[in-house]
């Protein structure tokens, strides 16, 4: 299944929460740090699209200032994600399928830009982690961004609307993280079968 939502939204404490109940995760930050991890042709490409100001001094990936590029920049982000987003999908599907081997009853793939990348009719499973936009921006303030950086990245995405029409469950990711925990407590009966049919919300 699909995990979904954006930034700010409270996706990546879902995820916490469905590794710590057993579920292999294939985490996407993660995923999109390996494909441009030092040594990589991921980071080959973006150096060589971006130049030195891309790169730290030690070689690696200066995330932060490739950041303030493509945010503001609607044809750098564009670039950048034609390099990274099939790496990110391969390695993703490679994940996937390593913990399919091993039978699993359920996995869960983070998939922060499901919508964007076209890919949610590959999962039989859709979940969204949806948040009021002002609170997204109210989270995004406590991790250092600036209004204008936390609008970009906003921005940047598509809706909670968007991401909504392509879910069969809708996670309210605007209480607190017990809250949101209760919600996935609930969801065993979908996990456990082909919940593509549906489409609903879990208060």
């Amino acid at each position: 299944m699909a995990l979904t939502g954006g930034i700010g939204a409270g996706k990546s404490a879902a995820l916490t929460y469905f590794a710590e109940l057993g579920y292999p995760v294939v985490d996407s930050d993660a995923v999109a740090r390996a494909v441009v991890a030092p040594g990589t042709a991921g980071l080959a490409a973006v150096a060589a699209a971006f130049g030195p100001g891309a790169m730290r001094d030690d070689g690696s990936l200066d995330r932060a200032a490739l950041g303030r590029t493509v945010f503001n920049d609607p044809e750098a982000r564009r670039r950048l994600e034609a390099i990274t987003h099939p790496l990110i999908q391969a390695e993703s599907r490679r994940l996937a399928d390593l913990a399919r081997a091993q039978d699993a009853p359920a996995i869960v793939v983070d998939i922060p830009l499901l919508v964007e990348t076209g890919q949610a009719d590959d999962f039989d499973l859709v979940l969204a982690v949806a948040a009021p936009e002002e609170l997204r921006l109210a989270r995004l303030a406590q991790r250092g961004l600036t209004p204008d950086q936390a609008k970009a990245r906003l921005a940047a995405q598509v809706t909670d609307t968007e991401r909504a029409a392509a879910a069969q469950v809708v996670l309210d990711g605007s209480g607190t993280v017990a809250a949101l925990r209760q919600q996935i407590d609930r969801l065993a009966p979908l996990l456990t079968r082909d919940a593509s049919g549906g489409r609903g919300r879990v208060a």
